[in-house]
């Protein structure tokens, strides 16, 4: 993944595998640059949930995490924890979505997620966006994958309280989940915060960047 630190951004593209994946990842992210860049042109994709209630979540949520943004979500159908037998539908989800816009800045699955699908979305992001400044953001599970970040966003507290309160509002099919908990959501945050010099941060992975340092 490769991309020039953008000086003025102006679109967003954001991928998750599941429904909440963006929210949890890079919720607090999306608030900041939406808070900064109104009218900022979103391109969201998600590869599962599609007609069910996790898409209903998903089309509310996002539309709270990116207030006054140019939103434009797609939900498809793929089967939860099954994309690698459904490569061929993700690569051209995300072929047909680098047709339609040319981002600044896109927001994804960190490459080496434990989870089979934010890994497999993650590898097909750079397959289309080959210029790209791409991000992978982190989920916490129980899989224990939490790696070095070397990129972050600090998040202001109220930020931060936001996109606890979001992610709780907004996603009540999870609730459930003994991770899906204010203390989960924040304590990583507290300590990628920690790591920045902020009270808060969310951390991203980036292999590879470009600067221009000249101009």
């Amino acid at each position: 993944m490769t991309g020039l630190v953008p000086a003025g951004l102006g679109a967003l593209v954001a991928v998750g595998a599941h429904c909440d994946d963006l929210a949890i990842g890079a919720g607090g992210t999306l608030l900041t640059l939406c808070a900064a860049r109104p009218g900022l042109r979103v391109d969201a994709l998600v590869l599962s949930g599609g007609g069910t209630e996790r898409e209903e979540e998903e089309r509310a949520a996002l539309a709270a995490f990116c207030p006054g943004a140019d939103l434009r979500l797609t939900v498809l159908k793929l089967p939860d924890g099954r994309l690698p037998a459904h490569w061929n539908e993700a690569k051209e989800a995300v072929e047909e979505l680098r047709a339609a816009t040319e981002p600044d800045l896109i927001l994804a699955p960190r490459r080496d997620d434990a989870h089979q699908d934010h890994r497999g979305l993650a590898e097909l992001v750079p397959t289309a966006f080959r210029v790209h400044l791409t991000l992978g953001y982190e989920i916490v599970k129980w899989d224990g994958d939490l790696g070095r970040p070397n990129v972050y966003q600090p998040l202001r507290p109220e930020v931060a309280e936001e996109k606890v309160a979001l992610l709780q509002r907004h996603y009540p099919s999870q609730r459930h989940r003994p991770w899906y908990d204010r203390e989960a959501f924040l304590g990583l945050a507290r300590i990628r915060g920690i790591e920045c010099g902020a009270r808060y941060a969310e951390a991203f992975h980036s292999t590879k960047l470009v600067l221009d340092l000249g101009g």
